[in-house]
């Protein structure tokens, strides 16, 4: 069985944002401006976030590494 992700695309804002499990949480700086990572309160991934995502058209895909926080 698969795992069910929400993805949320809001058009006036250009912002889409994709969630992997609900659950608390808050979003925090990658290091492309574009994009922010969700994570919980240990620091583990549970979404992400891309902002402008209208820029992207024509442009060469991002590469983001999402990280864990370092215990």
């Amino acid at each position: 069985m698969g795992k069910e992700i929400k993805i949320w695309y809001d058009q006036e804002g250009d912002y889409l944002e994709v969630i992997f499990e609900k659950k608390a949480g808050y979003f925090r700086e990658t290091e492309e401006d574009a994009v922010m990572e969700k994570v919980d309160k240990e620091g583990n991934i549970i979404g992400f976030s891309i902002l402008k995502i209208s820029a992207l058209k024509g442009q060469k895909p991002l590469s983001v590494t999402l990280k864990k926080y370092a215990a």
